[in-house]
């Protein structure tokens, strides 16, 4: 939990600190997108070989040695002597946590039995919660203080106590698990699945600073041929020795695929909201960045409830209603911010908004925790790692999809050249369109939610039958 919190907040933490890093260490502004960029970008090209070697050498290995070097990408990120060793110990940095976090599903879906479950994902959920909006609390802090003179510094240093204490937690109390069969890493599957989302993910990342070239639009394109190449050879793949990087089996679990599509489209949304988020309140209403990031408390103490009451108390009782309910209730508490930043404008105050994000954070709550579970309760363990990897991996594509939709939905709507007086009623209506936007993809995420099975199935197998299997797969994959 310690390290999907630790991935949580540096994905976030860094937009806050960008004009101080900026300041400082002379970045420019193709550096400054790569110091957000090339972490998401490693991070996602990773994911789904990071969980094939757990599967194969073993997840409390890989997650060791992925948190270790993630601890030490942070130290080189907070030591940087200049903005091309902080933007290269970025990338590095969001390589390791390719290593890191498919593990923590990995582990959990490997090493508790089915009756335990359900609350282990209920804290997951709240960590995922509390993650999405500490990382701009904590990096408004962090810079405004300025510890010691180090200006945007400590947002990397802070990992370094927190990093080692969590590898020898790990080392101590984690127990290894492995997929049961020998597999083998498959690297012409590593290269495509790069490939591909290397093309799809960078012209997203830097379209809109390049004016969106001919070129960008051919390489997504391309990237669905690769895709396409790689589904081809991923099922020769497993016909011919048994060991694909992505198990195509899995999408014939209509849970996992149904899970997949939902986390996909809500990466999306995530994706929109939390920018144009982060733009209205710095750039649109002028708020420092500590009065920004304090804003965002209710809707993290909302989602780190909802979450972990859905898993232990609602979804065993009403099962997929929870999820669908939470997709309600994120697209009501869209309308009524909309309805807020409407009626108040450019004054708003922080307390207005308060409403709206409880709303808003209780839906999410109801979706994180459950939705996990419901895409890898008819996983079978042996594909853990492949799986969990699937799942990050499509929800950073999502996110970055999400990102590069940012462009057309909220930029496209503010005007080039604006006065200092146009700014702020500019950024004000670009929001309110944008949001209008996020509500429809909420809409889609409860049709979606149809396809999911109406309980989880771990909240099944969890009886006095099932416990004997259960514990039989548990010594099998354990070593």
């Amino acid at each position: 939990m310690t390290a999907a919190f630790m991935d949580l907040v540096d994905v976030t933490i860094v937009n806050i600190a960008i004009p101080s890093i900026r300041r400082t260490a002379h970045a420019s502004v193709s550096q400054i997108q790569w110091i957000t960029a090339g972490y998401a970008l490693a991070f996602a090209a990773g994911l789904i070989t990071g969980g094939r070697l757990g599967d194969i050498h073993g997840r409390r290995r890989l997650f060791l040695i992925g948190i270790g070097g993630f601890t030490l990408a942070s130290a080189l990120c907070g030591f940087a002597v200049n903005a091309e060793m902080l933007v290269a110990s970025r990338i590095l940095q969001g390589g390791m946590a390719a290593l890191m976090v498919p593990q923590v599903l990995s582990i959990v879906h490997a090493t508790f039995p089915a009756r335990e479950r359900g609350k282990v994902f209920g804290l997951f959920g709240a960590i995922v919660g509390l993650g999405a909006v500490s990382g701009p609390l904590l990096g408004a802090l962090l810079t405004e203080w300025n510890l010691f003179g180090l200006e945007w510094r400590p947002i990397f240093l802070i990992n370094l106590p927190v990093g080692i204490a969590a590898w020898l937690l790990g080392r101590r109390f984690i127990t290894e698990s492995r997929a049961p069969k020998a597999l083998k890493l498959d690297l012409v599957g590593v290269a495509l699945v790069s490939l591909g989302l290397l093309m799809l993910l960078y012209p997203l990342t830097r379209g809109r600073e390049l004016d969106w070239p001919l070129w960008g639009h051919v390489s997504m394109a391309g990237a669905f041929g690769v895709f396409a190449a790689l589904v081809a050879y991923e099922r020769r793949k497993a016909a011919r020795d048994g060991s694909p990087l992505i198990e195509l089996s899995l999408f014939r679990v209509k849970s996992f695929a149904a899970g997949i599509a939902v986390q996909t489209v809500f990466g999306v949304a995530l994706g929109i909201f939390f920018l144009i988020w982060t733009l209205y309140m710095q750039i649109g209403l002028g708020w420092r960045p500590l009065r920004a990031g304090l804003t965002g408390v209710p809707f993290s103490l909302a989602v780190s409830a909802a979450a972990g009451m859905s898993v232990q108390k609602l979804v065993p009782r009403f099962g997929r209603k929870v999820l669908q309910a939470g997709a309600l209730l994120m697209g009501a508490g869209v309308l009524l911010y909309l309805a807020e930043a409407h009626r108040y404008g450019l004054s708003i105050a922080p307390w207005q908004m308060a409403l709206p994000l409880v709303v808003m954070g209780v839906g999410m709550g109801l979706i994180v925790a459950p939705l996990t579970d419901a895409v890898l309760s008819e996983v079978p363990r042996e594909h853990a790692g492949s799986a969990s990897g699937l799942i990050n991996t499509v929800q950073q594509m999502g996110n970055a999809l999400g990102l590069g939709l940012v462009s057309a939905v909220f930029f496209g709507e503010i005007g080039d050249r604006l006065t200092s007086a146009q700014v702020g009623p500019a950024f004000v209506h670009a929001f309110q369109h944008a949001l209008w936007w996020v509500a429809g993809i909420m809409g889609v995420i409860f049709l979606l939610m149809s396809a999911l099975p109406k309980r989880p199935a771990q909240h099944v197998e969890g009886t006095a039958d099932a416990e004997a299997p259960v514990a039989e797969k548990e010594r099998e994959l354990v070593s």
